[in-house]
């Protein structure tokens, strides 16, 4: 076993983007400075982001590549032109992949030959993504399938404090909104200051604080995640209903539920990013730890079914495959462009029977 030498965190940092360079462009994506904060969602990735590894549409969804084409949420589809989704959070999102075509939509365009489109987000919880979807169904007449590739982050979200969690359940910067949101309404009672002020004096007060998931009842948060996940499901049954669109969710996979050892790379690039001290495994090791995994997957499995949903967990299929002794992961939960290639390969097999209809159309 391979012994590492401590790193601080800027060395941590460094090695994380001399290992996934790729990575430096998803966090440059997603930095607060660049970070669209949008009704109903909250947030959303930058639109018409350019980069060597990850580039968006003018809404902000990861382009899909295959074939030599592009394919992108924003473009209109007529109802000749059937289009599958990709609906989920980081892994969905493809974060890990060295660029556009190593995502698992553009896995599955390529792969199927038929238009598979990426409408996730990272660091959606499954709410987020059922509303996304919401907003821009306008966009697609005839829809064929919708993978969702999802349910890290509920589970993830479950380790807050309870403090935090809202009347619809919890979400990413549900600390930093409940927070600024608590000054700006106790400051616009004590003053006639502007927003801007008010918003100032907060930012002023505000002091770090070091959140972790010690003292939860983990039965609890894993019942309240798969509520969350099962209501959201069964919405999507009756949004897509009148597509006649097959439903398919997948848990996505963490890598220390479907490996008992990491190889030499995964070890190295594991702890670098272990080693940043705003490590989420740091902060959340309990709610993800591995007598949490049959629980979860369990309750999601059982939920799947009373909604007639099927459910397939990657964890196993990889655990169970030659995947699990190769490199594939990034870090905990996000795969490298051969891993991207090889979970799609696994989707086309649970999806069966391809269209290609598209192999000589102009979309394809």
């Amino acid at each position: 076993m391979t012994t590492f030498r401590p790193l601080t965190h800027d060395e941590a940092l460094n090695e994380v983007y001399r290992l996934t360079p790729q990575i430096r462009d998803i966090d440059d994506l997603l930095a607060p400075a660049r970070m669209r904060w949008l009704p109903y969602t909250m947030f959303f990735q930058h639109r018409n982001y350019r980069s060597a590894s990850i580039n968006t549409d003018e809404l902000g969804f990861r382009i899909s590549e295959a074939g030599g084409k592009t394919f992108r949420a924003s473009d209109v589809y007529d109802a000749d032109t059937p289009v599958s989704l990709i609906v989920g959070s980081s892994t969905a999102m493809g974060t890990g992949a060295t660029a556009d075509a190593h995502t698992i939509s553009s896995c599955l365009s390529d792969i199927r030959r038929e238009v598979w489109l990426n409408l996730a987000a990272r660091a959606y919880n499954s709410t987020q993504e059922l509303i996304l979807f919401l907003l821009h169904q306008h966009r697609f007449k005839t829809i064929d399938h919708v993978v969702i590739v999802s349910g890290m982050n509920n589970l993830v979200l479950e380790g807050l404090p309870e403090e935090f969690r809202s009347d619809h359940g919890q979400y990413y910067y549900s600390y930093e909104y409940m927070h600024y949101m608590n000054f700006y309404n106790l400051d616009q009672q004590r003053t006639e200051d502007s927003l801007f002020q008010r918003l100032a004096k907060a930012l002023r007060r505000h002091h770090e604080r070091v959140l972790t998931d010690e003292g939860i009842d983990t039965t609890k948060r894993i019942a309240r995640s798969v509520e969350a996940m099962s209501r959201a499901l069964l919405q999507w049954k009756a949004l897509l209903a009148p597509y006649g669109a097959s439903l398919t969710y997948i848990l996505q996979p963490l890598s220390t539920w479907t490996k008992d050892s990491l190889t030499s790379e995964e070890a190295e690039i594991h702890h670098a990013v272990d080693s940043c001290p705003n490590n989420f495994w740091r902060l959340f090791g309990k709610i993800l730890g591995k007598d949490v995994y049959p629980l979860y997957v369990a309750a999601l499995r059982q939920a799947c079914r009373s909604l007639g949903v099927p459910f397939h967990d990657l964890n196993a299929l990889i655990r169970h495959s030659q995947l699990a002794k190769e490199t594939i992961f990034v870090d905990r939960l996000h795969f490298n462009d051969y891993g991207y290639r090889q979970i799609s390969i696994i989707i086309d097999r649970l999806l069966g029977t391809r269209r290609r209809i598209l192999e000589n159309s102009r979309a394809y």
